[in-house]
C-alpha cells in the first residue's frame, strides 16, 4: 500500500476472518491508497497517507471511477458509515 499500487486479485482472507476476501473472489479494487486511505478508529493505513478530495487522484462520491461502478451495483469504501475505506470498491455478486 506504501508503494500507492492499486490492486485488483489478492488471494487472501479478510483481516481477522477465516473467509476469502471479495479480493479473493475477484470482486473488489484497491485504488491509490496513498489518496484514499483506510481509516478506522483513528489509525490510517497507509502509513503517511492523507484523505484531501481536492487533490488528483482522490476518489469521491462525484468521482466518474465511483459513479460508473455504483450505476453498476458496486459499493464504495467510502460511503461505509464505521469505517472508512476510500481506495475500496467491491461487488456483491
Amino acid at each position: 500500500m506504501e508503494a500507492n499500487n492499486s490492486s485488483c486479485f489478492n488471494y487472501r482472507k479478510i483481516v481477522g476472518r477465516s473467509s476469502l476476501s471479495k479480493h479473493a473472489l475477484g470482486r473488489a479494487v484497491d485504488i491509490n491508497p496513498m489518496q484514499n486511505p483506510y481509516i478506522k478508529d483513528g489509525i490510517t493505513l497507509p502509513a503517511g497517507s492523507k484523505y484531501e478530495p481536492k487533490i488528483e487522484g482522490t476518489l469521491t462520491e462525484t468521482s466518474d471511477f465511483v459513479k460508473v461502478l455504483l450505476s453498476r451495483g458496486w459499493v464504495w469504501g467510502g460511503s461505509w458509515q464505521t469505517l472508512k475505506d476510500y481506495q475500496h470498491l467491491e461487488k456483491e455478486k
